[in-house]
């Protein structure tokens, strides 16, 4: 296996370049054109000839576009004979179409998973995909990431004594246990039924909100009724203070307004997995950055080291050998 090489589409060249300087190699250029029927033509300006390639690009708005931009980048690294090909795709946004939950729709989770891995996608590094099966729908080597120890490191600032994390339903729940150890803090979670995309019902909230600080917990946040309905819910059991994490701040149509509307909601985080305009963002909105924890995923798959390791319980201070993809030496950190 030779050098890295790393490329990016136009879902989110941001993060792209956060992820190179962390890793401290370039991020190689791509030109995508558009023909004059419409068509897209891309091109990776740079060499890819035995190198172990990672294509970066998040599945978000717009999905298709981006899709097929990913697509394209993974198929020319393969006639260009890219050694191993990784599509990095910080947000799935198809995970979400994981079950065939009415007649006649297409599990789209697993159909993009096909298109990927014939696309030349050898391996796929993705971080909080919405439900454990879509994992199961790549017929490819997963490396699954998850953002909880970002977000606790941001909340471990406050004093969490009395504190209850709330998932929104119990299709989440097993996250928010894990988020919940990692902060020594109760669990409670909303009884949620979904009618439509943006309709969703919940009748209770199970466990201890009660004057305590409550933390509601989500993968993603697209239209925020799921987030409306719940902050409805917990009004009525007067939690001492609430604020809102996820992973995935989608923040579609508005959500972020109205929910940094709510006078009782103190803070909303989410982490750079999307990219979040300066224009849409709200006074009470902080975003924390996933790069190092992608850089340092990505340095492990391409060393040939454990990507599972990364959620090792131990202490952060516990001793670990790390080398930059082009260093020749190695050096310990703690």
């Amino acid at each position: 296996m030779r050098e890295i090489a790393v490329f990016s589409g136009n879902a989110h060249p941001e993060l792209a370049a956060e992820i190179c300087a962390h890793l401290e190699v370039p991020l190689h250029p791509a030109s995508i054109e558009r023909f004059s029927n419409d068509c897209l033509e891309v091109q990776l300006q740079g060499n890819c000839r035995e190198r172990d390639v990672f294509v970066i690009q998040p599945l978000v708005e717009p999905v298709q576009e981006n899709l097929v931009e990913l697509l394209f980048m993974m198929d020319a690294a393969r006639g260009a004979s890219a050694a191993r090909i990784t599509a990095v795709m910080p947000h799935y946004a198809y995970a979400r179409s994981d079950k065939k939950d009415a007649p006649r729709i297409s599990i789209g989770g697993r159909l993009v998973a096909d298109l990927l891995a014939t696309a030349g996608a050898s391996r796929v590094l993705a971080m909080a995909l919405h439900s454990p099966q879509v994992h199961g729908f790549f017929s490819v080597p997963v490396d699954h990431l998850h953002a909880l120890r970002e977000l606790a490191a941001h909340f471990r600032r406050y004093d969490l004594s009395n504190t209850t994390v709330v998932s929104p339903d119990l299709g989440n729940a097993k996250e928010a246990v894990a988020f919940a150890r990692l902060l020594d803090a109760r669990v409670a979670a909303g009884a949620k039924q979904r009618f439509t995309d943006d309709s969703v019902s919940i009748s209770s909230v199970i466990g201890d909100v009660t004057g305590r600080d409550v933390i509601v917990l989500d993968d993603e946040i697209a239209k925020g009724s799921t987030v409306i309905e719940l902050l409805a819910r917990l009004r009525e059991l007067e939690p001492r203070s609430i604020r809102v994490a996820c992973t995935h701040g989608l923040f579609s149509h508005g959500a972020l307004d109205r929910i940094g509307a709510q006078d009782d909601v103190e803070e909303i985080v989410c982490t750079n997995t999307v990219p979040i305009p300066e224009a849409k963002r709200v006074p009470k909105l902080k975003v924390l950055s996933v790069a190092p924890a992608l850089a340092e995923a990505i340095r492990r798959i391409h060393d040939g080291e454990s990507v599972s390791a990364l959620f090792d319980p131990r202490p952060q201070a516990a001793r670990r050998t790390h080398r930059s993809p082009n260093a020749t030496e190695k050096t310990t950190v703690e």
